[in-house]
């Protein structure tokens, strides 16, 4: 859906055009997984799909959400009945946002809203912090807030955090806020510097591959929670303020000091080796050897699956199969237990990839994944 079908859609609902229609893209995270919640570097960058809202403001305390892709009429809420924990639709991404703003002392009235999304939901590519983002830039905007993007997505993932439930770090939220355009997005996370590193792999006869093994996974499952309280007690077993702390280089130093803690040993290794591959990344990407990201891809899938221990069969499927066919590098990506991998490979050898994942799938009785290309796209914008 366009600008203008969103805004005509709105038009029929609410019996008024809107003030304006906004959008806010999902993310592939090339490297960097759960580093985030442990103040470590992220490098995503954002996809072509996008959320898009057309909004007006309202007077009365009343906020009105519709969506597209949700069966049913509109949901009324008054933002003085919102409260956290206490929604567990769709509409509590977007009501989270407004309750964070007002809960931070933005005067925030009410608004109308319509929704219409085409990030794959469940597929670990950040679905609902492209929701989250896209209002409170459309609130930010029409309120005249005045706020800079990275405090949006702070906003944006208190709303997630506190509102929702679910214990994200803060990539996602600044991926859909700040990504440009053939850039990926280098972050780092604890006092959220950003560099824009360039990532053009038409340019070098590249492409990246996301498959989506169509494994649906929930972030306010009791798995991820596991993890990051993990990670956590490791930091405190270590005395350090946060896993980020580390130093690669007294890696095993550190590993010796948790002795029997298997788990917490399995998860920290992981969080500091994880963040040394995000390091190796930017600089093969600064000094044009992107091919050799690859090798660095697989290697965090590795650790993801046999640390983290958060990837699946079907995952794993991918990345196999992937490899064995001549694929450069794949991993998966996002939070885990399903979602989506990514796979690095020649433009010329998409399609034998492509055909040879779907036929694993299919002799493995797994549901057929969905593959499609990303290619670094523009973060949140106004677009009417």
């Amino acid at each position: 859906m366009g600008a203008q079908q969103v805004a005509e859609r709105f038009a029929e609902l609410y019996g008024a055009q809107p003030e304006g229609v906004w959008a806010a893209p999902g993310r592939v995270n090339l490297i960097g997984e759960h580093t985030d919640y442990n103040d470590g570097f992220v490098m995503p960058f954002a996809l072509p799909h996008q959320a898009l809202a057309a909004v007006s403001r309202r007077t009365d305390g009343v906020l009105r959400l519709h969506s597209a892709e949700v069966e049913g009429g509109i949901t009324e809420l008054r933002l003085d009945g919102l409260t956290p924990q206490g929604d567990e639709n769709w509409t509590a991404y977007p009501a989270g946002v407004v309750w964070a703003l007002r809960e931070a002392g933005h005067a925030i009235t009410g608004a109308d809203v319509h929704l219409s999304s085409t990030v794959p939901t469940g597929a670990g590519l950040s679905s609902s912090a492209a929701l989250e983002v896209v209002i409170a830039l459309a609130m930010n905007d029409l309120y005249g807030l005045g706020l800079p993007r990275w405090k949006l997505a702070r906003l944006c993932q208190r709303a997630e955090n506190v509102y929702v439930g679910a214990p994200t770090g803060i990539m996602d939220q600044t991926a859909s806020a700040c990504c440009e355009q053939g850039h990926a997005l280098f972050l780092d996370t604890r006092d959220l510097s950003q560099r824009q590193i360039p990532f053009d792999l038409a340019a070098e006869g590249l492409r990246l591959l996301v498959v989506d093994t169509q494994v649906k996974h929930a972030h306010s499952g009791g798995e991820y929670g596991k993890r990051r309280a993990g990670c956590e007690k490791g930091a405190a077993l270590l005395g350090v303020d946060a896993l980020r702390d580390v130093p690669y280089a007294g890696l095993d130093e550190a590993l010796a000091r948790l002795g029997d803690e298997e788990e917490v040993v399995r998860l920290v290794r992981h969080v500091v080796t994880e963040d040394r591959r995000v390091e190796r990344v930017v600089d093969l990407l600064r000094s044009g050897e992107t091919r050799a990201i690859g090798p660095v891809l697989t290697e965090g899938h590795a650790s993801l699956r046999d640390d983290f221990r958060i990837s699946c069969p079907e995952l794993d499927l991918v990345v196999d199969t992937a490899l064995a066919t001549g694929a450069l590098g794949a991993r998966m990506t996002g939070g885990g237990f399903g979602g989506s991998a990514i796979v690095l490979a020649e433009a010329t050898d998409v399609d034998t990839l492509t055909k040879a994942v779907e036929e694993a799938f299919a002799t493995s009785g797994f549901t057929a994944p969905r593959v499609f290309e990303a290619t670094p796209s523009p973060g949140a914008h106004r677009l009417h």
